[in-house]
């Protein structure tokens, strides 16, 4: 397999620039401990092809699509379930509909112990018709993607959850432009480090620090409750289409990425 990306050591920036090529995977699919997998999926589908999604969802699953109340969301929902199930039965040999998630208490999703799956993985995140699905073996994984909104109020929303050095870091960019860009770069970094901890926001979003500056290495800065946790974790910035922005945090380096899109 062609690697893209391979980090380096703790705090180390990117061998090579985030220079993302998304390509059709493989027919079959290896995954070493050594390597993190991310999946690129457009949630925009037509009537049928829902319609076969639905089918291999689990009970609790369609409840959840059924309480949607805009018919966008809920297809938006039964893809990106549906194609979690497909993609990760690709790793396991075993029929989508057969996989069983579970959930800690932050809500953070993994599959039920059966066969190899303790050793499986997985996060995802979605935004505006576009998903992003992570896969990792022996290792935690969080991912996260965000649309960029040139109408978002970043500087208000920066001050009231992100910490004081990365405020400082905001003020200090140039133009509004390069700020939009940085705050979601910030967001999702955030959003990865705790996704990938499992934690949710039981872990407050101004208790640690990340980069943000528009085309410098995506990294986990400092942490005021364990400083330690710096040297356990990587982060990559990915670019999913334009107008995203997104972010991949992984436990431990020296692993190696592969990006694949899904069939359109």
């Amino acid at each position: 397999m062609e690697s893209i990306f391979t980090t380096g050591q703790p705090n180390e920036a990117p061998k090579i620039a985030p220079v993302i090529s998304w390509r059709p995977p493989p027919e079959t699919l290896m995954l070493g401990s050594d390597e993190v997998h991310v999946w690129r999926a457009c949630l925009d589908r037509d009537t049928s092809y829902v319609q076969s999604l639905r089918q291999i969802l689990s009970a609790d699953e369609q409840a959840r699509a059924r309480r949607f109340y805009f018919e966008k969301d809920r297809k938006h929902f039964i893809v990106a379930r549906g194609l979690l199930r497909i993609i990760l039965s690709r790793y396991l040999d075993m029929e989508p509909s057969q996989l069983h998630f579970c959930y800690n208490p932050n809500g953070k999703p993994s599959l039920g112990i059966t066969s190899d799956e303790e050793t499986l993985n997985f996060n995802v995140s979605h935004s505006c018709g576009l998903a992003l699905y992570a896969v990792t073996r022996g290792r935690e994984v969080g991912i996260d993607l965000e649309r960029i909104r040139a109408d978002f109020a970043c500087e208000q929303i920066a001050e009231r959850f992100f910490s004081s050095q990365e405020n400082a870091m905001l003020r200090a960019l140039p133009a509004k432009r390069v700020k939009h860009k940085a705050f979601f770069n910030c967001w999702t970094r955030k959003e990865a480090y705790i996704k990938a901890r499992g934690e949710g926001l039981s872990l407050p979003l101004d208790q640690f620090d990340v980069s943000l500056a528009p085309g410098g290495p995506a990294m986990l800065l400092n942490t005021r409750e364990d400083p330690q946790e710096v040297s356990r974790w990587s982060l990559q910035e990915l670019i999913p289409a334009p107008g995203f922005v997104a972010t991949l945090a992984v436990e431990g380096h020296g692993w190696r990425l592969a990006c694949w899109k899904w069939p359109e």
